[in-house]
């Protein structure tokens, strides 16, 4: 993922503020923004992020017919983000569309793409048991995480993570509701320093124009 120096993973709380529309107009960060979507290239052929997230890079107005590309993606979408279009979108573009969601009326359930799956859970998504099903029954055994601050709180929280991969921007956005690489809840108590995860690095290189490619491991 691309962060801030402090953490940040957008440049404001709405979601009209994005990275990827911000930082190409900001002198000194456009320069060196190319060197993350290359390395954005490598990484594994499933991607897992949010309806949310599709939604704000406008998935869903997206009307031109796109090229497909072998990557597939794990959406997960409740309220839903996505509409019928997005949907549409999505199916013609990946090699494989997965719909993980709680709401029996998600717009994925009309759709008749051969490369839709849609995982279904009445009341609250198991990430444990989603984890297992995507290894087992779809032959899944790497993903990336490209979500928000809040999933990446949650997956990380319950051991999902193994592996820690981020471009460092040289900037400082600030703003305390602004969101960073992991959220939820707070820590309160003693008891919740078990959610503080120790790391192992495993690789930091220096790019160009001051950004920075960290790579660490996850201790469990």
């Amino acid at each position: 993922m691309l962060v801030s120096v402090d953490g940040k993973i957008s440049t404001g709380t709405p979601d009209s503020r994005d990275f990827d529309k911000d930082l190409p107009k900001i002198n000194g960060l456009k320069e060196g923004l190319q060197q993350y979507y290359e390395l954005e290239k490598q990484t594994d052929l499933h991607s897992m992020n949010t309806g949310r997230v599709m939604e704000k890079i406008g998935i869903n107005k997206r009307t031109t017919q796109p090229n497909k590309i072998p990557v597939s993606f794990v959406i997960i979408d409740n309220k839903p983000h996505l509409n019928k279009s997005g949907v549409a979108y999505l199916t013609n573009w990946l090699k494989r569309l997965y719909i993980v969601t709680t709401n029996k009326n998600h717009p994925s359930f009309r759709s008749m793409a051969s490369n839709l799956e849609i995982i279904f859970y009445k009341e609250k998504i198991d990430f444990e048991n989603l984890f297992q099903k995507l290894k087992s029954d779809y032959r899944i055994e790497k993903l990336t995480v490209q979500s928000g601050g809040t999933m990446n709180s949650e997956l990380l929280r319950r051991n999902l993570i193994d592996k820690i991969s981020i471009v460092v921007a040289p900037c400082l956005v600030g703003g305390k509701n602004t969101s960073t690489l992991v959220d939820g809840k707070s820590i309160v108590s003693e008891k919740g320093l078990k959610n503080i995860k120790s790391l192992e690095l495993k690789k930091c290189e220096v790019l160009k124009n001051s950004y920075l490619h960290i790579v660490y491991d996850i201790r469990k």
